[in-house]
């Protein structure tokens, strides 16, 4: 088996991963500052690095994985007195916000989330170290690191101590050099602090991750990770503080994720993502070490609102569409193009219920393997399952190569393929159905599936709207029929209206030799559906086809929806 490879900012190029205590992985990346609501670029970062967890724990190595939260910052302390609250009150509120946006795209493999202030000693300590080594200097209740001190300052970055601009106003005054940055600012009236041999006070952002990571993943620890955005200043000024205090390297390997460009036109479908200049799964350019700016997304640029592109989209959706191509590429978000990652999910889910039709198991119920070592699917001597078992070894190559997940993602859909072609091959909805040694291969190939989509964190469960909702289903047949009815008549126009007016909604129809069924959906889909219906009713009606549009009404009201005729428009409610 060839080694991981990882690709390493310091170095600027991919290295063999070998880590700093055998078998065993640290790995810390940059969390929120939590003073507002998580938008989707927060979310990048913890869904590359749930990967690699996971493909590094298949790998068999023991993870800790570490994502920290800063809870205390100007931005914090100016939005608590914005709103009349603490501090405290709006990292809580924004908290409990990142959390549950995690837990909806899948992100469940962090083993500690450690604050701010609840580390206090650990940061203090780090700074007096510092001061008493000579590195930093306290000015005026202040303390700054002195980057003169460091000869290797710039390293990661690429810069050079004289190119460097620090802090205007107030704190200029206070330091040796512009490019020093604080270690420990003194408090202002009113604002929260912590005693230290300074005085009262809090500490800067940067000291804050050098002391939480050495904390819980000791002086040197194997991957530090995090958006491009951080190498400078933040991750530049934490090798600093970190490799001058304890005269040894912070992080063997530095890995940073492209970060996320708004409103860029939507890109192709089956695997393949939206990344700039990049084709599909191919090797990203070595990445800049400047900050991307011009379309990034921040909360300074609008961003934000998560937990409602959640509710619209859905998270695996959101999860699918992050993890299409490689990690260090800039993605290109927009809503059209979340819309289309989702056509690409609904491959599998139309697969999963073909299997469960021809074998009556449930995909998700299925044991897969959960190490490299434990697959099943060689055993098998079916041309399938060899072409499958290639497909997985090229699955597995790709996460070798700098945890490639693009191309890992169109190995599933090659297997999917496979699969489908299995089913039809062997007819295994048809005259085949019952066989038992095709089913056994067929399950095979699924249980493949499901091991592969288990390293990239997809297919953990069914779809929340898939069918979940009671009245959506209902209303789903009453379009269905329409749907039917149409195209018996050879009423192509209401067919194509049906087909256009499912499209907003995430809903796929799959017309098979037992009838139609649907597929996907999202939080928002109902309203869709239910709109569609009243459009359809009101062509029936402009077109005095009063059967029809009395169909639709008197269908609706037997599934307990009442529409109401307004003079804005119709209206529909549960009755």
């Amino acid at each position: 088996m060839a080694p991981i490879q990882i690709y390493n900012t310091l170095a600027k190029r991919k290295e063999p991963f070998e880590t700093v205590r055998p078998g065993k992985v640290g790995i810390y990346l940059c969390g929120p500052t939590v003073y507002g609501q998580a938008h989707i670029g927060h979310m990048v970062g913890p869904v590359i690095f749930d990967c690699i967890k996971r493909f590094l724990v298949y790998s068999g190595y023991d993870v800790n994985w570490v994502v920290n939260i800063t809870d205390v910052d100007d931005k914090l302390i100016n939005k608590a007195n914005e709103r009349g609250i603490t501090m405290l009150e709006v990292a809580e509120e924004n908290i409990a916000d990142y959390e549950s946006n995690l837990a909806a795209l899948g992100v469940d493999q962090i083993d500690h989330f450690p604050r701010a202030t609840e580390c206090m000693p650990e940061i203090i300590a780090l700074v007096k170290k510092l001061v008493d080594e000579g590195f930093a200097y306290a000015s005026e209740g202040d303390v700054y690191f002195d980057v003169a001190k460091d000869r290797e300052y710039g390293k990661l970055s690429n810069r050079s101590v004289d190119a460097l601009q620090g802090d205007g106003g107030g704190q200029a005054a206070r330091k040796r050099s512009a490019a020093d940055f604080a270690l420990w600012k003194s408090a202002k009236p009113g604002e929260p602090s912590w005693e230290s041999p300074w005085g009262a006070g809090r500490p800067g952002w940067h000291i804050e991750c050098s002391a939480m990571s050495k904390k819980l993943l000791g002086e040197t620890f194997d991957i530090h990770g995090g958006g491009l955005d951080l190498v400078f200043p933040h991750h530049e000024n934490e090798i600093a503080q970190s490799e001058c205090c304890h005269g040894k390297p912070m992080a063997k390997y530095w890995a940073h994720n492209g970060l996320l460009r708004k409103d860029a036109g939507a890109g192709k479908i089956g695997g393949r993502a939206e990344r700039e200049g990049q084709a599909a799964g191919a090797e990203p350019a070595a990445p800049s070490t400047s900050n991307e700016s011009g379309g990034k997304m921040s909360r300074s640029s609008g961003a934000g609102g998560l937990a409602d592109l959640i509710a619209r989209q859905g998270g695996e959706r959101i999860r699918f569409f992050l993890l299409r191509t490689h990690y260090r590429s800039t993605v290109m978000f927009s809503e059209p193009a979340i819309e289309e990652a989702a056509v690409g999910l609904e491959t599998f889910y139309r697969l999963f219920k073909r299997f469960e039709r021809a074998s009556k198991a449930d995909f998700y119920a299925l044991t897969a393997p959960t190490s490299r070592g434990a697959s099943r699917i060689s055993q098998g001597v079916d041309p399938a399952l060899e072409a499958a078992e290639k497909c997985r070894e090229k699955f597995l190559a790709a996460m070798d190569d700098d945890f490639n997940t693009g191309g890992a993602v169109a190995e599933l859909f090659e297997l999917a393929k496979i699969a489908n072609k299995y089913c039809e091959t062997h007819d295994l909805e048809g005259k085949g159905l019952g066989d038992a040694a095709s089913l056994a291969s067929l399950e095979l190939l699924m249980t493949t599936i499901k091991e592969l989509g288990n390293i990239l964190g997809i297919f953990q469960q069914p779809p929340a709207a898939q069918g979940a909702d009671d009245l959506l289903d209902q209303a789903m047949h009453i379009v269905i029929d329409l749907r039917a009815e149409a195209r018996k008549a050879k009423n192509f126009a209401i067919a194509d209206q049906v087909r256009d007016g499912l499209a907003p909604t995430g809903i796929v129809l799959e017309d098979r030799a037992g009838g139609t069924e649907w597929t996907g959906g999202v939080d928002g889909s109902l309203d869709g559906v239910m709109a569609l219906l009243i459009e359809l009713r009101q062509t029936a009606r402009k077109n005095k086809d009063f059967a029809t549009s009395d169909a639709v009404r008197d269908r609706l009201a037997a599934i307990g929806v009442v529409l109401e005729d307004r003079a804005g428009g119709t209206e529909w409610t549960r009755s």
